[in-house]
């Protein structure tokens, strides 16, 4: 079975390429996502629609986008001021992945860096996959990209007088992994806090652009969901977690910016409500996923028994940190001619050879051997944090451990953002944009959420003659659920799943694991499809479903590739294929 298809086959609009994908049989579903796509509780009347609950709304909107971190606040600050937008997030604004990055933001600003240059290291960190023609596309738009959060007020870190004048641009610039030049712009090390705070500003002055907290989207409407011609996404139903009740969302454009799925993973640098939920939701629309086996694992997460989720930015090795053992010796030197400063994959695999070859819990990351003063003002989110577990980096090392931290496969785009449903576009880390290959290189993420959120926006733009507002549309229908008083299974549920990806779907991965993953993944999607069809949604229930699903798609992904590249490691296929070829799964919903 054969669900690879060659980046170069891929056509500039998303809706017409990989045309040669449609037909591998190695795609058709199984009966059990078949089930989960058609119990979606609502039922369409034509008129009128039926109110099933006094509490229960019904939104209308131009513009409805489900995430509110850096891509979704950029398009909705990009787009028209005349146009009613409404931002969704599932739990508090602040409570995406975009608030915690710290590392910054790649963009070619230095007078002796090169777009040829930052699309080279792109490349070679890739494993042979990145499309060229999307991170040329990527790169090429980085500065104006930078400039407009500048314009929005971002707070970057200033240079000294002898960065401006040997560079010729007056910010820090700083270097991570995998880059050849100092190209990283940021904001001490909190750059995805000013970016967010800057950006929430910004778009809660704008009176058409509607904030909405614990808003979780649950599944997208579509024509053909309906039951009427055509595919066109419509918007989506969403619990209000304040009133309990699901209310329906209608929109001309529906965006979905909700983020990645590392979550699934029982160690993770990511915040509670990264489930995967967009990708879910699009899969079940209609949308193919790509290269979803590539999971990026962060390499230095701070290890304490009370530290929750906190990343150790990768800038700390950029300016000049060593991965130590507890004897400490410096162990990367072995594993990469780069050392620390190699791709993520290779030193996350490098901190993981290490710690099972020794039976250690973690490794150190040291830079005590900087000036005092450099280290507090370069580093001081990460000193003052460490601090409260009594490590002091001035002078300490930082016990550090490898956790997932970035989906780097997700919804099959173009370079507008086009997904293969009409009207439905994906931006950010829930996108396939093709960009990041089989690893994403440091601080590329962040950039590619502005660059692609302004190009959907730039395309939303263009379209607004020719698209009307969606009919009145059917109230979510709850009355065949009742309450569920299994809320301990849900949350079991959770746990399981978690575990069984990091131990069989982990860094390094076996046929024999894969396959123990998959009949057990196979086991919950029957068990929460049950609880989907027959109890109220709630947050939990609905972030499981997501999860599990993006679960069962990333082990399917994951068995598909045959050989070892980039973030895929696997013991029985340690070797490159001659061929660098996506992974492209299809829904059975797909129509190409």
């Amino acid at each position: 079975m054969n669900v690879f298809q060659g980046l170069k086959q891929r056509k500039t609009e998303c809706n017409t390429r990989g045309t040669g994908a449609q037909s591998s049989p190695a795609v058709v579903s199984h009966c059990h996502e078949a089930r989960l796509l058609c119990r979606s509780p609502f039922t369409y009347t034509s008129g009128r629609r039926e109110q099933n609950s006094q509490m229960s709304q019904h939104f209308q909107h131009d513009v409805l986008i489900i995430g509110s971190g850096a891509a979704g606040l950029s398009l909705a600050l990009t787009l028209p001021a005349h146009l009613r937008i409404a931002v969704l997030s599932k739990g508090d604004l602040s409570n995406g992945s975009t608030f915690w990055a710290q590392g910054g933001v790649a963009a070619v600003l230095d007078d002796t860096d090169t777009v040829q240059s930052h699309v080279e290291d792109t490349l070679n960190a890739g494993g042979g996959l990145c499309d060229e023609e999307a991170v040329r596309f990527t790169v090429e738009h980085s500065r104006e990209a930078i400039q407009w959060l500048i314009d929005q007020g971002v707070p970057f870190t200033r240079g000294d007088h002898a960065d401006t004048e040997e560079s010729g641009f007056q910010f820090h610039l700083t270097r991570e992994g995998g880059h050849s030049h100092r190209r990283i712009i940021h904001a001490a090390d909190a750059t995805g806090a000013a970016i967010f705070r800057t950006l929430l500003e910004q778009a809660s002055k704008r009176p058409n652009i509607e904030l909405l907290e614990q808003r979780a989207a649950i599944d997208l409407i579509t024509e053909r969901r309906l039951g009427l011609e055509g595919q066109r996404c419509l918007g989506a139903y969403v619990l209000n977690r304040k009133s309990g009740e699901v209310d329906t969302y209608g929109a001309r454009f529906t965006i979905l910016a909700s983020g990645g799925a590392a979550k699934v993973y029982l160690y993770t640098s990511n915040p509670d409500g990264a489930c995967g939920d967009g990708i879910a939701m699009a899969w079940r629309a209609g949308c193919r996923v790509a290269n979803l086996e590539f999971n990026q694992f962060h390499p230095t997460c701070l290890y304490h028994p009370q530290a929750k989720s906190f990343l150790i930015t990768e800038a700390l090795r950029g300016e000049g940190a060593y991965l130590k053992l507890p004897n400490g010796e410096r162990f990367m030197p072995r594993f990469d001619e780069r050392a620390e400063l190699a791709p993520r994959d290779i030193v996350a695999r490098a901190i993981d050879h290490e710690m099972k070859r020794l039976g250690i819990d973690c490794v150190y990351l040291d830079i005590s051997h900087k000036p005092e003063a450099f280290i507090k003002t370069h580093f001081p989110t990460v000193y003052e944090r460490c601090l409260e577990f009594s490590i002091d980096i001035t002078r300490q090392p930082i016990p550090v451990v490898p956790a997932a931290h970035y989906t780097c496969g997700g919804v099959m785009v173009d370079s507008r953002g086009h997904t293969d449903v009409p009207g439905l576009y994906a931006i950010g880390e829930t996108s396939f944009t093709g960009l990041h290959g089989a690893n994403r290189m440091a601080s590329n993420s962040l950039l590619e959420c502005f660059v692609y959120a302004r190009s959907a926006a730039q395309d939303i733009e263009k379209q607004l003659g020719d698209i009307q507002m969606p009919a009145d549309l059917p109230a979510w229908d709850a009355s065949q659920v009742t309450d569920s008083d299994e809320d301990v299974i849900i949350a079991h549920n959770w746990d399981e799943l978690r575990r069984f990806m990091w131990d069989y779907v982990g860094i390094v991965r076996t046929n024999k694991r894969l396959q123990r993953a998959q009949h057990r993944v196979r086991l919950l999607l029957d068990e929460i499809d049950e609880f989907y069809s027959n109890y109220k949604v709630s947050r939990d229930l609905i972030e499981l479903r997501n999860l599990a699903q993006v679960a069962e798609l990333m082990i399917r992904s994951a068995m598909e590739r045959k050989e070892s590249r980039g973030l895929h490691y696997t013991l029985d296929y340690p070797d490159l294929l001659p061929e660098a070829l996506d992974t492209i799964l299809i829904p059975p919903t797909y129509v190409g």
